[in-house]
């Protein structure tokens, strides 16, 4: 994609700022500017929030109601390479160090003119999407399934999975909230239509339940009688 062509339809952002008055002038600018934007609503979960929108950029203010922005940009950088741009009143060279080293790339003093802020945006667009055009994540109630390197992401923590594992997980979450057959199941594991004893996925599920539980994870897995297994209700 040119970011250069005015085509800036397909690029998402999300905005973590608490400031409701600053956030609304940002958005409202940027959307002038053909972007999307996704403002945090939930700043206790913006991993969750971050996972769900998916963005190819992310601005980030230092301060906020839960934790701050030094933290959530290292647990985004867990899971994402997705560029982030600090934007904060904080602009000592103390806070921009310390945001340069917890993985921002970026920073942006305010006050600011809005036109800095979408130059900003879109160098950084520019000089980022020749290497890919999404995250590659999934996310159910604060679970992110990475499936560019086939984990779990738990409260921060990676949960690493078995390729049976991954794509049973994956499978669920593409259908949260909805039975998926036994035999859907097998046909995922083995990509193919020949009989695989039914044992083999039993003990695929039951190893994959007790690795989610003591990863802390919870009881995610239901088992629909006769029918096969769901997450969510």
């Amino acid at each position: 994609m040119d970011i250069g062509t005015g085509n800036r339809t397909a690029y998402r952002l999300l905005l973590v700022e608490d400031d409701f008055v600053i956030s609304s002038e940002m958005k409202r600018h940027l959307e002038k500017w053909g972007y999307e934007v996704n403002c945090v609503q939930d700043f206790g979960n913006v991993l969750a929030e971050f996972a769900a929108c998916s963005p190819h950029l992310v601005l980030m203010d230092i301060g906020l109601p839960f934790y701050n922005g030094y933290y959530w940009c290292s647990q985004i950088r867990q899971i994402s390479q997705v560029p982030i741009i600090f934007v904060s009143s904080a602009g000592d060279n103390m806070n921009i160090v310390m945001a340069v080293n917890m993985g921002g790339d970026d920073f942006l003093t305010k006050p600011f003119e809005p036109e800095v802020l979408s130059a900003k945006v879109q160098a950084m667009l520019r000089r980022t999407y020749a290497f890919r055009d999404q995250t590659n994540l999934m996310e159910y109630q604060g679970l992110i399934l990475d499936l560019t390197d086939a984990s779990l992401v738990v409260k921060g923590q990676k949960l690493e999975l078995t390729k049976n594992e991954f794509r049973i997980l994956q499978l669920l979450f593409e259908n949260a909230g909805k039975t998926v057959s036994r035999e859907a199941i097998m046909k995922r594991l083995w990509d193919n239509d020949c009989f695989v004893d039914d044992n083999t996925l039993t003990v695929n599920v039951t190893r994959l339940r007790k690795k989610l539980e003591s990863g802390g994870a919870g009881p995610l897995i239901q088992t629909k009688k006769g029918l096969g297994y769901m997450i969510g209700d």
